[in-house]
């Protein structure tokens, strides 16, 4: 089943394409012959899943997008009290490439401006046999997951052309921020932003960063928490320049954008986003770049204050109704169609809430789901808030769903999701607890994979299975020794604490056994319908009931009372013991089954 999240990704990607303002980078003349209609779009979660449409593998210049892991490393080398005595953490309000730089001291305001990331450059040191370059390389391809190489052309057009970096480098020398001799430290910011990578690569080192410095690809810790939080607020306030505020305020997330192209967007906890498209508007960031961002944080509500929750996956656990049975004692035939064919329904337990990336792993769940699944019961009960882009997308998953010929199912007690499908084509099937969810399917199963035997609405004393071990003229003894009982629906049968009453044939409708829960609320055990039977357990608790049992509907049974059976096993002890033989057979039966179902619940 196709994603509603690469569905609308290609929506948006379609639409926005149709941008054509802008005008891409050319004062580096390496740059300057790029295809303005490249344009790709790549979210990467942190669990490592990744969405892209577009031209996602089409290489170009990191650029400015360096700085954020240059500056990066030079707070896990130095911490934060040494570079903070180099480089500020104050937004400038100017754009990339102005002397931003503190009266008296010549201290660079940020590490995203050109002077605060030339300073950021300067700090690395060679180690362990690298040099300072090399180290940056490394650095930067452990957050992409693959080893980034540098564009050599760039460069060269960079150290030609970049009189205002140098400018600025000499500048910073003078105040002995840059310590040393500039040149190197041009020559290795010049190769830092001539380092090539793709959209793809940006998502991740942006999901990296997102990870707290974990590759969720390669689930190698890059860098430990503290830089990580340094630099993730620091492109939170400054990554955008002179409109980050205008950024922060339409997007709030921390991002960075580079005059290549690229943009990328970082929503901690949860995912990073990257986007590629080579005009730039006034500011130096990519026109498409802007309104991707800004239309995803809108539509999936990634802004910060809206996702402010740790983006953890919302499944809690995934399994077949085989797992989980009903409870339902069901005659052979089928028991043996569920045994069959009980894998075409699965149960997906969500919890915990339903903002993006609990939404986006839910929605991963549906689309990956195998093609025998036809039943999918989603279980809300442990799901807290559920954010509107969850409502719109698991709305369209269901469509999807549909159209694959498959049925979706909800356990929601609390009405969680009672208005998203209002307006469906054909109602939701939506149930209080898990149980009534799972006998629905199975029954839904039973019918289509049997027939008229494997489901029946009514039977006659010889059809049921309890019976089935003994003669035809056996049975006619048994039923001759019956008497027949009718209850109306919610009628109480059989109440906790009554002494044994006998054993309860199912001819038509239905039944359902309860306890009191431990707050006190009524947990449905089981439903019986017809052909099954109910009251001889209590002859393993003392005689005495230890369930209530209540009809659901109109129901129709016969009854071999305690009074029958004692003259039975006066009067006719080998049809007694055989009777004993067949109850006992089909009590492990159901014992097997509420064994099974209590499995789940003490998990629960």
């Amino acid at each position: 089943m196709e994603s509603p999240i690469e569905r609308y990704l290609q929506r948006i990607h379609q639409e926005i394409s149709s941008l054509k303002d802008g005008k891409p980078y050319s004062t580096i003349p390496a740059m300057a012959n790029v295809n303005p209609d490249n344009f790709g779009i790549c979210l990467t979660t942190v669990d490592g899943y990744i969405y892209e449409v577009g031209d996602t593998r089409e290489e170009f210049s990191i650029q400015s997008i360096s700085k954020p892991f240059t500056y990066g490393l030079a707070l896990a080398d130095l911490g934060l009290e040494a570079v903070d005595e180099k480089v500020d953490v104050e937004p400038s309000g100017d754009s990339f490439n102005e002397m931003s730089l503190a009266e008296g001291t010549g201290r660079p305001s940020n590490a995203m401006i050109n002077a605060g990331a030339l300073t950021a450059t300067s700090l690395i040191k060679g180690s362990g046999g690298n040099a300072r370059f090399k180290r940056v390389l490394n650095t930067y391809s452990a957050f992409a997951g693959r080893q980034l190489t540098v564009n050599n052309e760039i460069f060269e057009s960079e150290l030609e052309h970049g009189h205002r970096n140098r400018a600025l480098a000499h500048l910073l020398r003078s105040f002995n921020i840059i310590e040393d001799d500039p040149t190197p430290v041009l020559e290795d910011y010049f190769r830092q932003c001539s380092v090539l990578v793709n959209c793809l690569d940006l998502s991740i080192m942006a999901a990296t960063l997102a990870n707290s410095g974990r590759n969720p690809m390669t689930d190698k810790q890059v860098m430990e928490i503290v830089p990580i939080e340094r630099v993730l607020s620091v492109m939170t306030t400054c990554g955008m320049y002179d409109d980050a505020g205008a950024w922060i305020s339409t997007v709030g997330m921390p991002a960075k954008s580079g005059v290549g192209g690229g943009t990328i967007a970082v929503l901690p906890g949860q995912v990073g986003l990257a986007v590629y498209s080579p005009p730039l508007d006034e500011h130096g960031s990519s026109v498409r770049g802007m309104a991707t961002s800004q239309r995803l944080s809108r539509d999936m509500e990634l802004h910060f204050v809206r996702a402010a929750r740790t983006g953890k996956s919302a499944i809690r656990s995934t399994y077949d109704i085989t797992a989980s049975p009903s409870g339902i004692r069901r005659n052979d035939e089928a028991m043996e169609i569920l045994r069959n064919h009980g894998h075409r329904a699965r149960v997906i337990e969500l919890n915990g809430d339903l903002l993006f990336a609990g939404t986006e792993s839910m929605v991963r769940e549906l689309s990956a789901l195998e093609e025998n699944v036809e039943l999918v019961i989603l279980d809300l009960r442990r799901v807290d808030e559920v954010a509107d882009v969850s409502l719109r997308l698991l709305a369209e998953a269901r469509e999807n769903l549909v159209e694959d010929g498959r049925e979706l199912v909800l356990i929601d007690s609390e009405g969680t999701l009672a208005e998203t499908f209002e307006d469906v084509d054909r109602d939701v099937p939506t149930f209080d607890t898990r149980t009534a969810a799972v006998e629905w399917c199975e029954n839904q199963l039973i019918t289509r994979y049997g027939d008229e035997l494997s489901l029946p609405s009514r039977v006659d004393i010889a059809e049921c299975p309890a019976l089935n071990p003994l003669s035809t003229d056996d049975v006619r003894k048994l039923a001759e020794r019956m008497e027949p009982r009718e209850y109306q629906d919610g009628e109480v049968v059989r109440r906790i604490g009554q002494r044994f009453g006998g054993v309860f044939f199912i001819l038509a409708g239905k039944i359902t056994t309860s306890v009191a829960g431990p707050t006190g609320h009524r947990v449905k055990l089981t439903t019986l319908s017809a052909g099954m039977t109910f009251g001889e357990l209590a002859l393993g608790s003392d005689d005495r009931q230890e369930t209530t049992v209540k009809a659901a509907g109109n129901v129709e049974v016969m009854v071999l009372t305690a009074e029958a059976i004692s003259r039975l096993e006066s009067e006719d002890q080998r049809l007694a013991l055989e009777l004993w033989k067949a109850l006992t057979r089909d009590a492990y039966t159901r014992v097997d089954l509420y064994l099974r179902e209590t499995a789940i619940r003490i998990r629960d």
